[in-house]
C-alpha cells in the first residue's frame, strides 16, 4: 500500500512551477550538516554585494564593461527629428528575381513573340528600385522602374532590353 503510495507521489506533476528535479538528488541534500553549505565562512554569501545587473558598469565593474563590451556606454550618428519613415521606403527587386512577377509562362510567351519585348512595370508590384544581382534571361524586356542600378541597366541592354524611368 505504501509502495503504490509513493509511486503515485512520484509520478504526479510537479505544480510548484519549480525545476523538476527531486529532492533527494538535489547538491542541498549533501550539504546538510555543514554550517556555511558551500559559502565560505569568511566572505559570507551575502544578497548582492556588487549590485543588481549591470549595476556599476561605469563604476566598481569598469574593467569588465571595457574589456568585454566596449562602446557599450554613449551614443554614435545624428539624431533625426520627425522622422517619416515613408520618405524612405524604397523597396527593391534584383534582376535574377524580376521575372517572378510576370509569371514562368509570361516569359515563354514573351520569347515566342518575335520583334516585342515583355514590359515589367516594378511598381505596380510596390517595388521601386531595380538592382543588378543574378543574370537574366537571353531575351528582351522593358523594365519601368523609379530607379535602377548601373549594373541592372547595364545587363538589361546586354540582353536586347530597355529601361525606362517612371515618377
Amino acid at each position: 500500500e505504501q509502495k503504490r503510495e509513493r509511486e503515485r507521489g512520484r509520478r504526479q506533476k510537479n505544480r510548484s512551477g519549480g525545476s523538476k528535479m527531486t529532492t533527494r538528488l538535489k547538491r542541498n541534500r549533501h550539504k546538510r550538516g555543514h554550517v556555511s553549505a558551500g559559502h565560505g565562512r569568511v566572505g559570507k554569501h551575502r544578497k548582492h554585494p556588487s549590485g543588481r545587473g549591470n549595476a556599476g558598469g561605469q563604476h566598481h565593474h569598469r574593467i569588465l564593461f571595457d574589456k568585454y563590451h566596449p562602446g557599450y556606454f554613449g551614443k554614435v550618428g545624428m539624431r533625426h527629428f520627425h522622422k517619416q519613415k515613408n520618405h524612405y521606403h524604397c523597396p527593391i527587386i534584383n534582376l535574377d528575381k524580376i521575372w517572378t512577377l510576370l509569371g514562368e509562362e509570361a516569359r515563354l510567351q514573351a520569347a515566342k513573340a518575335s520583334g516585342k519585348a515583355a514590359v515589367i512595370d516594378v511598381t505596380k508590384y510596390g517595388i521601386f528600385k531595380v538592382l543588378g544581382k543574378g543574370d537574366l534571361p537571353k531575351q528582351p524586356v522593358v523594365v519601368r522602374a523609379k530607379f535602377v542600378s548601373k549594373l541592372a541597366e547595364k545587363k538589361i541592354k546586354e540582353v536586347g532590353g530597355a529601361v525606362q524611368l517612371i515618377a
